[in-house]
């Protein structure tokens, strides 16, 4: 009879840790990683996250883990039958999309590697949209001389592209199969020589 109680007891505190996990996720507009959920929650959120991710599988939002947290997203299925055409007012550059592109295969980088890869110089204006996007952060500096800053990307570029982690980039081959490489080298580095000005008025984003 103990057993029974003390089981029904243990019982329902686990539901009402997985209810108020469930409420944190939802009521963040941020994903939220396992050590903030825990220190919330008061015990190891790893199975109820697990337990939340099979629960809402087949439903119209699913929990997934991007970057270093989780958060509740939807379906990828349903993505056609909710996205809205609307006009796009400013479009990323030629430039802007290069640059993160290299910064997210080729991370940490600094400013000169990139622009060895791209073969053209790269503005401060373009690495300065990407960061107001917040797709991407200063790194680490590198201990060559002048210790040169480095890039990296940051868990909203994972989070606004559908990624859980970097090694669900698109590889080469994805990406061409798909269209999205033309005849241009732009990642080997074999472009033309210039600077971002020199690709046309937009490429400042």
């Amino acid at each position: 009879m103990i057993k029974e109680v003390t089981d029904a007891h243990e019982a329902e505190a686990r539901i009402g840790r997985l209810r108020l996990l469930e409420a944190l996720l939802f009521a963040s507009a941020e994903p939220l990683d396992e050590e903030t959920l825990a220190g919330r929650i008061g015990s190891e959120v790893g199975p109820l996250l697990e337990e939340l991710r099979a629960h809402y599988a087949p439903r119209g939002v699913n929990l997934v883990r991007t970057g270093g947290g989780w958060a509740f997203r939807t379906a990828v299925d349903l993505a056609p039958e909710l996205r809205r055409e609307e006009e796009v007012s400013r479009k990323l550059s030629r430039a802007a999309i290069e640059t993160l592109a290299i910064i997210a295969y080729h991370q940490p980088v600094t400013r000169a590697e990139i622009e060895s890869i791209r073969g053209v110089a790269t503005s401060k204006g373009t690495l300065d949209l990407l960061m107001e996007h917040g797709w991407i952060r200063p790194g680490k500096r590198r201990e060559t001389p002048g210790r040169p800053l480095t890039w990296i990307t940051t868990d909203h570029f994972l989070d606004h592209f559908g990624l859980e982690t970097l090694r669900d980039l698109p590889s080469v081959d994805d990406l061409r199969a798909a269209g999205l490489l033309d005849s241009r080298p732009v990642l080997l580095g074999l472009g033309t020589t210039g600077d971002d000005s020199a690709l046309g008025a937009d490429d400042e984003g």
